[in-house]
């Protein structure tokens, strides 16, 4: 991973090792960094990178609410504005063990633990 090799990564990298179009990836990114949760750095050696220190530390959770917000974890899975615990959809039970279950696994997966994975080449980002 650049970031463990203290290596800034350009949008045009990012894009293609994601296989994404740049406006949309450009999009992201600035998300991310208005979290704080990378870093941008413009000029002639410039580029986005996480701080090592951090990838310990910034879990799933993190990128996907800095990206979509937090309703994918309360939000209804069937797109109901009145689904409640006092009115639920007819998936409202089921999918509440399923949310908190992914709520659990995005905050326990860090990114330094996907990192490790993409370098052993147990996972990949694209075919």
């Amino acid at each position: 991973m650049n970031s463990l090799e203290h290596r800034r990564v350009s949008l045009r990298n990012i894009a293609n090792k994601i296989d994404s179009p740049e406006a949309f990836t450009a999009k992201i990114l600035q998300q991310l960094v208005h979290h704080e949760i990378i870093q941008s750095v413009k000029g002639a050696h410039g580029g986005f990178e996480i701080d090592e220190e951090r990838l310990q530390h910034i879990n799933l959770s993190q990128i996907i609410t800095a990206i979509d917000g937090e309703s994918i974890f309360n939000r209804c899975v069937m797109g109901l504005a009145a689904c409640s615990e006092e009115h639920p959809c007819p998936a409202h039970a089921t999918y509440i063990d399923i949310r908190n279950q992914l709520q659990t696994m995005l905050r326990q997966t860090h990114v330094m633990d996907l990192s490790h994975d993409l370098e052993s080449g147990q996972t990949f980002l694209k075919q």
